[in-house]
This record gives structure tokens, sequence and C-alpha cells, in this order.
């Protein structure tokens, strides 16, 4: 295992809060895609959430059937600070390479560039497993590379050809709305199952 996939790693950078992606608040890309969802009852999973910004808001917007996964106790810790009122038996803490049910959607924020690329085809087909017919994987993810990482970079072309093995429809586009340190480096992402 590489050691930017192990527990330890992450739970290290929460302690010393080296956690430079975070925004501090959900990022437009995803507050702009919850708002146009009309089904409340929508099984969402925020994997590898870090402090789970996106469960927070879509809890806070109606959406009862959410539910956020990380396996830094430090992580899952900050966002039940954050959020009190959300229900505990929703935060998972668990490896997601472990983690089993079915979502309707699952949001991509940062997670995927944080694995290192040797398990993306892991990532890939774990998605697919956790998500229903139809189910959408939906999500920035970069369209740059990175020296080293955390973060790993990757471009559209990877992707297609990542995705297309377990998703029917790829929807890749320029993301027109990122946060400004990200403008002109980000890919919007619409994959169904």
């Amino acid at each position: 295992m590489n050691v930017v996939d192990s527990v330890e790693y992450w739970r290290e950078r929460y302690i010393q809060n080296k956690i430079g992606w975070d925004c501090g608040k959900i990022t437009s890309p995803f507050k702009d895609y919850i708002d146009q969802l009309t089904d409340k009852n929508l099984k969402i999973l925020v994997p590898g959430c870090g402090n789970a910004y996106e469960g927070d808001y879509l809890w806070q917007q109606g959406f009862k059937n959410v539910h956020v996964l990380d396996f830094a106790k430090e992580a899952i810790d900050n966002f039940k600070k954050l959020s009190p009122e959300f229900p505990v038996e929703n935060i998972i803490e668990k490896d997601f390479f472990e983690h089993h049910d079915t979502y309707d959607i699952i949001l991509e924020q940062t997670f995927f560039c944080a694995i290192h690329p040797s398990r993306r085809e892991e990532y890939v087909k774990h998605i697919s497993s956790l998500l229903k017919e139809n189910g959408k994987l939906v999500g920035v993810l970069f369209n740059r590379e990175f020296d080293g990482g955390p973060p790993f970079g990757g471009n559209s072309e990877e992707y297609r050809n990542l995705f297309s093995k377990y998703f029917r429809e790829l929807n890749i586009d320029s993301c027109y709305n990122s946060i400004k340190p990200r403008i002109g480096t980000e890919l919007f992402i619409r994959f169904v199952k």
C-alpha cells in the first residue's frame, strides 16, 4: 500500500491541520448542482468526505438520505461538530474500499485525486458497485498534473478511458464555476452507470 492510501497519513494531515484542499465551506460547483436537485429522497454518498461541507449542505437543504464516509477519525469528528443534527447512523467511519451499499448519487470532491493513481481502476470499479443502475457519479476532477502528490492530477482522456468500462454515459465539461484558486483546472463530471 502506498503511504497516501493509509489512514495514518490522512489522520496526521488533519491533526496537523495540513488540509490545504479544504475551503471551509461547500464549493460553488457542488452548491449549484445540489440546488437544482428536486428529489429529496435520493440516497447520496460523499466518500472521502473530509469535513463534509457537501453533506452538511445537503442535510440543511432537506436531503435526509445523505451519507458521509471517511476513514480519518479526525475528519469525522470535525464533521460531527459542524453538523450536530446530522444523523450519526449516516456518518460512516470506514475505508471506502471496504464500504458496501448502493446509492443514487455519489459526489466526487477531492477524493479521486487523493488516492494514489495505482488504485484508480479499483476506485472506478468500486464506485460502480456502489451505484444503483442509472446511478450517477457527479463532481469535479482535476484537469492538470501535479508534481508528486497528493493531489494527483489527470485529464479528460484518461478519465474517459478509466470510467467508460463501468459507465454508459460520460459527461465531462470544463468547470465554469470553480472556486478562484482552481479556475481553469477542473472538469465537472456526470457519469451514469
